[in-house]
């Protein structure tokens, strides 16, 4: 199957990308500089320089390719990328696998795909473009990743301590966060892709809940832990971030298991940092 994929020198986009070439699929990817694309090409991808905002590349590509997975979402970018996609796959078996993200569920102990959507400043924007794609009458699944972390990187990387300076956690670290691993993320994309269901949606997570606290107590290695007010947290990282960051979130991700097959295999966050990629 030939894709087209977008984010590929991305986080995710980047375990998207491996997972596809893995799994035998040919992959076009848009990148914006010559040595994004060279990355690329190094992972087993073809490259296009351009950009996700140039309608007629984006509307080639789509058509010439057997799926489009959209990773480089973004609120300046999924407005057009999705309407243009969306008309370029209309009438065709095509898959459309877009980007979502947990904290459009708000505070929730319980989330799964049928939770009411409560999300924060942050990623409000995000309700109306997914609302878009779910309405069309295109083959479109729309991934909601938890907190995803692996290889050293992602919002985790914060709590990684040096045994000298201090790990802050944001707020007092009560608030639960649900986690993926980016490698077990990519291997869900590549399931969508073949399922290429009707208005799909799967919350993206491993059923590893860790306290923000426990994050900071893994990742510190004899550096000092402490806890800040939630106004604290909204001075040092920015007000929309850090109301993103407070939420507490619990989810199990078994609806990806039992409708995709998904079988999330990696680490769990507290391991990770404790024993893992983020140890430098």
């Amino acid at each position: 199957m030939h894709v087209f994929l977008t984010g590929a020198s991305g986080y995710i986009g980047s375990s998207v990308l491996r997972a596809l070439v893995a799994h035998e699929h040919d992959v076009t990817a848009v990148v914006r500089t010559d040595q994004k694309a060279q990355a690329v090409r190094d992972a087993g991808g073809r490259a296009v320089v351009g950009d996700v905002t140039d309608t007629d590349l984006v509307r080639q590509l789509a058509r010439e390719s057997d799926a489009v997975v959209h990773t480089a979402s973004a609120p300046d970018v999924d407005p057009g990328f999705t309407r243009t996609v969306l008309d370029a796959l209309v009438g065709t078996p095509k898959p459309f696998v877009h980007t979502g993200g947990i904290f459009t569920f708000g505070d929730s102990t319980d989330i799964s795909e049928q939770s009411p959507v409560s999300p924060p400043a942050l990623t409000a924007w995000r309700v109306p473009n997914e609302a878009a794609v779910r309405a069309s009458d295109v083959r479109t699944t729309i991934i909601a990743p938890g907190i995803v972390h692996g290889r050293g990187a992602g919002i985790p990387a914060m709590f990684v301590g040096d045994g000298e300076h201090e790990v802050r956690l944001v707020g007092d670290g009560s608030q639960r966060w649900t986690t993926v691993h980016v490698d077990d993320l990519g291997e869900l994309y590549v399931l969508a892709v073949h399922r290429a269901e009707q208005d799909g949606y799967a919350v993206a997570v491993s059923g590893h809940n860790p306290t923000v606290r426990e994050l900071g107590e893994a990742g510190a290695h004899g550096s000092p832990v402490v806890a800040e007010s939630a106004d604290a947290s909204r001075a040092r990282l920015g007000a929309e971030y850090a109301d993103a960051l407070l939420l507490h979130q619990e989810a199990s991700g078994a609806h990806a298991r039992a409708a995709f097959g998904w079988d999330p295999t990696g680490p769990s966050l507290v391991d990770d940092l404790a024993d893992g990629s983020y140890l430098r």
